[in-house]
């Protein structure tokens, strides 16, 4: 069984304060370098009045996720580096007397 989320169908729109916001569903555009990408039937909350839209963090980050060019990619382990440099200059150990 699936858990109901506790998503509020509607509530006072914070920027006119006279409006009410909505769920919609609506068409996101936004650019990767230089294309532009859009995504149809994006969850979204819309004010009757004023008309501001505030996207669905959720679906905004599942979105970011899916555009990273890194996507899908093996993650490499980066290795450590040691605390000191065995060669001398900058980063050699200090001299212990």
């Amino acid at each position: 069984m699936r858990k109901k989320e506790n998503l509020r169908e509607s509530y006072p729109c914070r920027e006119c304060q006279a409006g009410i916001v909505h769920p919609s569903h609506v068409t996101y555009f936004t650019w990767l370098k230089d294309e532009l990408i859009t995504v149809p039937n994006f969850p979204a909350w819309i004010c009757d009045l004023c008309g501001k839209r505030e996207y669905d963090q959720r679906a905004i980050s599942w979105l970011t996720m899916l555009l990273n060019p890194n996507a899908g990619r093996k993650v490499e382990e980066k290795k450590k580096k040691p605390p000191y440099s065995h060669l001398s200059g900058d980063n050699a150990a200090p001299a212990i007397k």
